[in-house]
């Protein structure tokens, strides 16, 4: 794939992230791309193998799900309203066809759900096996998160990112070591503050694995120009839940859902901000063939 396509792509991506609630019409956003709407149709389908009308649609009812599920202050039509939708009617249209259920009913199921953890049932007085294994799963992630992880909260510093963009799942080492390739011969690695990132723009409970899309870059002492396929991003300075594993490539789902149930049971927050990873050594050349890793949660 031509990296000037690849670039510009990565620029339209970065506007949708920021202006999920403004108009994403495709004419306003080839604007961005500076290609016709006709062209950036085609080159971001053969990019992302989505539309870019379902890549916005998608993205704004997730950013819904969230909310949903964690803002419940916000009604339903202020959540419309924050995700780019034109009316109420509009939103809950989009979110029923997508979820087989209108957004009020989503976030009484999800909440009744909740409330219902560990109660047994009236009737029979046999616990719901449901409920019975999120309970076992809840307790083996906090003896993981215990015995694996140093947990503190941390005012984490701005970084400046020199990123390669990674969707789905398959085929995730070749961008780690794509990135490496290209920062390298630039005396980028080796030096003291420069490390491997990893920033996540989409949350796996939400999105499918192959739809996830991440930033696999190398820090720098100042922003960089895009270079083909080679974006500048930033990660915001702000403060994280940030836990220290040492663990092998296959632990790293495990460690995330156990530091997400401790931040619960902490009774903190997460911010708007995308939770990243900092990686500290290579894995293969760890004696365990493990990775030595901060994984990052951005907390209000």
């Amino acid at each position: 794939m031509n990296e000037d396509y690849i670039q510009r792509i990565n620029k339209v991506l970065l506007f949708i992230d920021k202006h999920l609630e403004s108009d994403l019409s495709l004419e306003s956003v080839s604007n961005v791309a500076f290609y016709s709407p006709f062209h950036l149709h085609r080159l971001f389908k053969a990019i992302t193998n989505e539309t870019l009308n379902a890549y916005i649609t998608r993205k704004r009812i997730e950013k819904a799900v969230y909310q949903l599920l964690h803002k419940k202050d916000l009604t339903i039509s202020e959540i419309a309203l924050q995700t780019g939708f034109n009316s109420n009617s509009s939103f809950t249209r989009t979110f029923t066809k997508l979820y087989g259920m209108s957004p009020s009913t989503f976030r009484k199921t999800t909440t009744k759900k909740i409330s219902k953890i560990g109660k047994t049932d009236s009737k029979n007085g046999k616990a719901d096996l449901i409920s019975q294994e999120y309970l076992c799963n809840i307790i083996h992630l906090k003896t993981w998160i215990n015995m694996q992880a140093k947990i503190e909260i941390k005012e984490m510093p701005k970084l400046n990112l020199a990123y390669i963009t990674h969707i789905g799942v398959n085929g995730l080492e070749d961008s780690f070591e794509r990135i490496v390739k290209w920062a390298r011969p630039k005396g980028l690695l080796g030096a003291d503050d420069a490390t491997i990132v990893r920033i996540f723009h989409d949350s796996f409970k939400i999105t499918d694995e192959h739809k996830v899309r991440m930033s696999i870059g190398v820090s720098t002492t100042h922003p960089i120009k895009p270079e083909g396929e080679i974006g500048s991003t930033t990660v915001e300075q702000g403060k994280c839940i940030v836990g220290r594993f040492e663990i092998e490539p296959k632990d790293f789902e495990t460690s995330w859902d156990g530091l997400f149930i401790w931040m619960n049971e902490q009774g903190y927050k997460k911010a708007e901000r995308n939770p990243y990873e900092i990686y500290y050594n290579n894995y293969k050349e760890h004696p365990l063939k493990k990775c030595i890793v901060d994984l990052c949660i951005p907390i209000d």
